[in-house]
């Protein structure tokens, strides 16, 4: 019974914890992804304003229109797709964010697998 009586503030200040979630911090500015491909890491840089978003990967330049959703979720849409792939809109939803980075979940529109990355902000 002192157990339960111990345990019972710990779990009422546990549950009542909030992930830290300042989307608006990072609606506009330089931004930086590093993942890895096949044990390669790869790094594509991006700037992104509240309607586009202009990204660099291995020297080429791509932009895509921005859709805000809410303050924490947006749609990429390719503004030059070059297929059939690319046409497709991309779902991005940030779920955690700390002072210079945040933590997303992205996937195509209408499909269920998702994936996730960082993005660490490296400019206004």
């Amino acid at each position: 019974m002192k157990k339960i009586i111990f345990l019972l503030p710990l779990l009422v200040l546990m549950s009542c914890y909030n992930v830290e979630r300042n989307c608006k911090d990072f609606k506009t500015g330089k931004f930086k992804f590093e993942y890895k491909v096949n044990g390669v890491k790869k790094t594509t840089v991006f700037e992104r304003n509240d309607s586009l978003e202009i990204e660099t990967f291995e020297g080429k330049t791509d932009t895509a229109s921005i859709r805000w959703v809410n303050d924490c979720e947006y749609i990429l849409q390719k503004l030059h797709p070059k297929n059939r792939a690319e046409e497709k809109a991309i779902d991005m939803k940030i779920l955690t964010t700390s002072k210079n980075s945040y933590t997303f979940e992205f996937g195509m529109m209408g499909v269920d697998t998702k994936q996730k990355g960082t993005v660490t902000k490296i400019g206004d």
